[in-house]
């Protein structure tokens, strides 16, 4: 009973100490983590499901920008797959970005939602990757316009 009461002390200290936006941000890990366990057309789901809840409550991500390129605008970083594909990259929690492999340089917090209808319409990119070195999950655009309520 002490070893449970300790851990929700603890997953409570975490949660103070995390930006509002970022609180319950876990939950869409957890369902990450499932969907990776056993890949489903219901774990999917799940977790589709449970981005839009946190999008819908106001939750944010974390975005690592680029310095600008003498234009003075700021852009989300990208990465390019094997197939050269380009996905911007962003992060559920501050300890998901500080598993990278490289130093992210810059990142701001930024509310689901815009980034998704941002995501939609940019051209470039084919989607997002959310924590790219651990509780992956690519979303290409279209599961973004199911998590937007666009496609069904």
């Amino acid at each position: 009973m002490t070893d449970q009461k300790n851990q929700g002390n603890q997953r409570n200290q975490r949660n103070q100490e995390t930006d509002p936006g970022l609180q319950e941000n876990e939950r869409i890990e957890a369902a990450i983590a499932g969907l990776q366990q056993e890949a489903s057309p219901e774990r999917l789901a799940h977790t589709l499901t449970v981005i839009r809840q946190r999008m819908r409550e106001g939750g944010q991500f974390i975005i690592a920008v680029e310095p600008p390129k003498g234009d003075d605008q700021l852009r989300i970083q990208a990465v390019r797959t094997e197939n050269g594909q380009s996905w911007w990259t962003v992060f559920s929690s501050f300890e998901e970005e500080l598993k990278g492999s490289d130093s992210v340089k810059s990142t701001f917090l930024t509310d689901i939602g815009q980034l998704f209808t941002q995501a939609v319409q940019t051209e470039e990119i084919q989607g997002i990757i959310l924590n790219p070195w651990n509780r992956t999950l690519m979303l290409d655009k279209a599961l973004i316009q199911v998590i937007l309520g666009q496609k069904k």
